[in-house]
């Protein structure tokens, strides 16, 4: 018996509370564990928020205890360090897991979805199990959570998995704190828990687990596309070494030329022998391709497999991802081969998530449909990484990563809600230290991308408790989210889409110095009211000075040059008095237009460089997607090396170091050099330009620390040859690893650089 019933010098009892992800994750039984192993008694429950213990027992025991809740925890625990006090003991004889509390839900961490992990894929392939092939097979250490919490705490009654009664077995694992299925919110068996179903246009459905697993098996091998309902929506499924099957998706998807997702199955010892047969992964790559969030990893390709060509045309690199749910490792072991696996939605909307929607909305796209009846709350799409400079750069934050938190540098006296930009957008949630980062939104341009901006908003604010009075935005007028943001009834503040870029980094990595920081990227609302994306600032977050950019020049046709890289080489060359004789459109009546300033806005993007150089070079005339002839232009190339253009450097009236692009114009149309040359002429230029700006205004501003942000530097081949350069001149060189470098990293950005002001930190 172990009762303490006063503090003594060698027994003590101490009250804990510990924050961080500690629900969901197995922390509980953990605790339970390690408490029985060091012979305290005491109790554990969750509140709303965090973990609440209380432990009494040998002084050094009670110690050890304390010290392992941090430096051993479970795998997907993040816990902070515990709030630890000193009380009377009690009388108490073992070490109990008491009912969760409601308290206050907004010291809450909501936890995203996991992969399934190894004891439960074994335990799935196991014939002697009774969750044998069971397609919702999860633990605590695995299986959804952000994609079914209704409210916090996290427990079963407050899920999408409340309409699924434990059976008895079940309950037995459920309420057993010695099994890794205590308190497992998902947990389920063929008896009690959600089941598949399989439907094909004019044929009979099929309501049983085997049976539709084994019809959407037969329609991917027989060529067929099959939509499948996963952890945080559809996916498209299809054969991967089929060309007419990936041609025909491309068609019926209108996706010409964007890059697909292939899903490969998990074989081998490592898991790796078929990432291995298709693509020349790099030991980062293989790490991240393991990694529990199981994110789509851009890899390069190995050539004269029998992958279809039309899987990534003009691309060197690949979009691999391996399974991560009990369905999808059920599917690719009976399949066999490698799989297409994009969204299911309309492009650039975010996927759905809904069997009637699905069916509905994409009969024109998918053949048969593979559903299920656990109900998704929220979307969330697969996260995406690449490696640049040996790091892992993340694209696309959502499952497995996101709902992202990370600390403020400051504290606040109001909860912020900062609503991102127009493209790849995220929502960001913050108040006292923290800021919460929502999954992947996508482009606000359709009103299914608005319905599920608006839900993510509702969703955070409600399962975190928190009430709004301040809305940040981004300063471009046009916005989706800066006109949500107008009539929400908040009071609103605005924030320069580039500030937010620049804040974005510096927040991530902690600096607490002045520093200069590049953003480039496609366009961002400019202080002149011009489109900025060739920028160089010089300070700290909420309080940036532009230091550097490019010659402007002026954009026939608005925006429009987003998706015509010609109009980017018209500008270029009609801003130069030049005629492009290669233009593949007639244009007398859109240069009198330019010339009369209208619908011609000025721009210093290094983005629309990018694309005018692709066009200029022959590469590219039309973007099927957005940063697509950069990603061509970039794939031509090759190693670079120092033999770009010097490109002139001058000071001007508004005290900016200005790069002058126009040299460029003529060795990009020399048709005497290869594309390859051409390309790696460009990307020498830019990121010698840089470099050049960066010493320019060190002489000036005294600074050692160089940040690169924007969507520009998700390119490899530019961003790793800047990374070389700058460190040869001296500099320390930040780029993302957290957020996203591009518009998903833009909400982040705005609460750092509005939060600051906010928390009187300029």
């Amino acid at each position: 018996m172990k009762t303490y019933l006063l503090s003594t010098p060698k027994c003590q009892a101490r009250h804990i509370k510990i924050a961080g992800r500690v629900q969901g994750v197995g922390f509980r039984p953990f605790v339970k564990s390690l408490a029985d192993r060091l012979n305290l008694s005491g109790w554990i429950r969750n509140t709303a928020g965090e973990v609440e213990i209380w432990a009494q027992g040998n002084i050094d025991s009670l110690n050890e205890f304390e010290q392992q809740l941090i430096n051993k925890p479970p795998p997907l625990a993040i816990p902070i360090q515990p709030i630890s006090k000193l009380v009377t003991a009690t009388s108490l004889d073992t070490f109990t897991i008491l009912p969760s509390i409601s308290s206050n839900i907004n010291q809450g961490h909501l936890p995203p979805d996991y992969f399934i992990c190894d004891d439960c894929l074994a335990e799935m392939r196991d014939k002697n199990q009774r969750r044998y092939h069971y397609p919702f097979i999860n633990c605590t250490q695995c299986g959804p959570r952000y994609t079914l919490i209704k409210q916090l705490p996290y427990d079963r009654p407050n899920t999408s998995m409340a309409t699924f009664p434990l059976c008895s077995a079940c309950r037995k694992d459920y309420e057993n704190p010695f099994d890794r299925r205590f308190h497992a919110q998902p947990l389920a068996c063929p008896i009690c828990g959600p089941t598949l179903l399989f439907c094909q246009p004019d044929k009979k459905e099929i309501n049983n687990n085997a049976l539709a697993l084994n019809a959407a098996v037969t329609a991917l091998k027989a060529g067929l596309v099959v939509a499948v309902k996963g952890i945080g929506g559809y996916h498209l499924l299809c054969s991967a070494t089929s060309e007419a099957t990936v041609l025909e998706l491309r068609q019926r998807k209108n996706r010409q030329f964007k890059p697909f997702a292939i899903m490969l199955p998990w074989s081998g010892k490592d898991g790796l022998d078929y990432v291995r047969q298709y693509t020349d992964p790099s030991a980062k790559e293989t790490a991240l391709l393991i990694n529990p969030i199981r994110p789509i990893v851009l890899v390069q390709k190995r050539l004269n497999t029998d992958l279809a060509e039309s899987i990534a045309p003009g691309m060197s690199e690949l979009g691999i991802l391996l399974p991560y749910s009990p369905l999808h490792h059920l599917l690719l072991d009976n399949y066999s081969g490698a799989l297409i696996a994009t969204s299911a939605n309309i492009s650039n909307e975010p996927i759905l998530t809904d069997q009637e929607q699905v069916e509905s909305r994409l009969a024109h796209i998918a053949d048969v449909f593979l559903h299920h009846n656990r109900p998704i709350l929220r979307p969330a799409d697969d996260s995406i990484y690449r490696v640049i400079a040996d790091l892992p750069q993340p694209i696309r934050i959502s499952r497995g990563i996101a709902p992202l938190e990370l600390e403020l540098p400051f504290t606040l006296a109001k909860p912020l809600l900062a609503v991102g930009g127009q493209m790849k957008n995220t929502i960001a949630l913050a108040w006292d230290n923290r800021v919460v980062i929502s999954p992947h939104i996508g482009d606000l341009g359709s009103p299914r991308s608005q319905q599920v901006f608006e839900q993510t908003i509702k969703d955070l604010t409600f399962l975190y408790g928190v009430k709004l009075t301040y809305c940040i935005c981004d300063a471009h007028p046009n916005y989706t989210a800066s006109r949500w943001a107008e009539s929400s009834g908040l009071i609103v503040h605005k924030v320069f889409h580039h500030h937010a870029h620049a804040s974005a980094l510096v927040a991530e990595h902690k600096i607490d110095e002045p520093l200069l920081v590049f953003t480039w990227d496609g366009n961002g609302y400019g202080e002149d009211g011009t489109l900025w994306g060739g920028e160089g600032f010089y300070g700290k977050p909420g309080n940036w000075q532009r230091v550097s950019s490019f010659r402007p020049f002026r954009l026939p046709g608005g925006e429009k040059a987003g998706r015509e890289p010609w109009r980017s080489s018209l500008a270029l060359c009609w801003e130069n008095e030049e005629e492009w004789h290669d233009c593949p459109t007639e244009t007398s009546l859109l240069k009198e237009a330019w010339k009369k300033q209208i619908n011609s806005p000025f721009s210093s993007s290094v983005g629309r460089l990018f694309d005018g150089a692709a066009a200029l070079i022959g590469i590219l005339n039309y973007s099927d997607f957005e940063g697509h002839a950069s990603m061509c232009l970039e794939t031509v190339g090759s190693k670079l090396t120092n033999r770009g253009i010097k490109l002139p450097l001058y000071f001007d009236s508004n005290d900016l170091w200005l790069s002058d692009w126009a040299p460029l114009l003529t060795p990009l149309q020399n048709k005497s050099l290869s594309m390859e040359d051409r390309s790696n002429l460009f990307h020498a230029s830019m990121a010698l330009t840089l470099v050049q700006q960066a010493k320019k205004i060190r002489a000036e501003k005294y600074f050692n620390v160089v940040g690169l942000s924007g969507g520009v530097f998700q390119n490899k081949r530019l961003t790793e040859y800047v990374n070389t350069l700058l460190q040869a001149e001296g500099f320390k060189v930040l780029i993302s690893k957290y957020i996203p470098s591009n518009d998903a990293g833009i909400s982040f950005g705005q609460i750092i650089e509005a939060g600051i002001i906010f928390a009187g930190k300029t």
